[in-house]
């Protein structure tokens, strides 16, 4: 596969107080009156995560129509767990509504920070995103026993399939969480049974972190995008990619994946957090640049094979 990169799209730059940095995690999103809506999260003055969006036009070379105008997440009050910020995760429909599953952000003391996977649910008659709960729906647990991240979820075979990122260890250095992707199972989106199943593991020298699984089903085979970061001398993220004939046992490509940095510009050091997804007969992936988001997030079309 080989990506054609269109155009960096949106960084927060100030725009407000509480948005007022990156544009990480982007997440497409089609809302039911027809709006090409991505979501993203954003950083206040004091670099508190929040989840926003903005309004894209398609047909006019994605330009953005309108930014919202308050948070559609916001931290939590202090002690919860997400009272460091909360992060962009995925949506998915259950039963009629519209489920968001975001991060939840805690700073930490003798690790730099704690991941938990929380729930809001879209309230059609407030027309907003309210938490389900003041507690995360995946926390800490004997098979994830320090902490989780980005989810990914399908449904088919009747039941909810949830590839996620757990960390098989900690210490004062992100080099040291050797983070990996992981896979639960749910019956309604939000009791999870999670077999510590390792879907897809580290591989490269010195690589510790895959992050944000994005996966898809086509003709039979499922198909991950994810960032890595450790790979001999790049330390950096990229974008992996692996394909999977059960969604359990899965073969990392990423020598096939078809995007990398820019010789220049805003993604010229880091491209990580994709978000894969087909609009008008095209597929599209969104993605960060360097810094983690902090240039904000762009958009790539796949070159199509006559």
């Amino acid at each position: 596969m080989q990506w054609i990169k269109l155009r960096q799209i949106f960084t927060a730059n100030q725009h407000s107080d509480w948005m007022y940095s990156h544009g990480s995690n982007p997440v497409f999103h089609l809302e039911d009156d027809g709006t090409t809506r991505i979501y993203f999260t954003c950083r206040d003055e004091n670099s508190r995560s929040h989840i926003a969006y903005v309004d894209v036009d398609f047909e006019d070379d994605f330009k953005i129509l309108s930014i919202s105008q308050e948070p559609v997440l916001a931290p939590g009050t202090p002690g919860l767990f997400d009272d460091s910020g909360v992060v962009m995760g995925q949506f998915q429909k259950i039963n009629g509504k519209l489920y968001l599953y975001y991060l939840g952000w805690n700073l930490k003391v003798t690790v730099p920070w704690l991941n938990t996977i929380g729930l809001a649910i879209y309230n059609t008659k407030l027309k907003k995103f309210e938490k389900y709960s003041k507690a995360p729906i995946m926390d800490r647990s004997g098979v994830d026993p320090y902490s989780i991240s980005y989810p990914s979820i399908l449904f088919e075979e009747g039941k909810y399939k949830m590839w996620y990122g757990s960390n098989l260890s900690w210490g004062e250095n992100p080099e040291s969480m050797l983070h990996v992707i992981k896979y639960a199972e749910s019956s309604d989106g939000i009791n999870w049974n999670r077999t510590n199943h390792i879907a897809v593991n580290l591989e490269h020298k010195n690589e510790y972190a895959l992050s944000k699984p994005w996966v898809i089903k086509e003709n039979g085979v499922y198909k991950m995008w994810y960032s890595y970061r450790g790979n001999g001398s790049i330390d950096e993220y990229r974008i992996g990619y692996a394909e999977s004939l059960n969604g359990f046992d899965w073969i990392r490509k990423d020598d096939e994946v078809g995007i990398d940095v820019s010789p220049m510009g805003w993604d010229s050091q880091m491209i990580s957090y994709p978000c894969v997804f087909d609009y008008k007969g095209e597929r599209y992936m969104l993605y960060n640049g360097d810094g983690y988001g902090k240039t904000g997030f762009g958009i790539a079309k796949l070159r199509k094979h006559v």
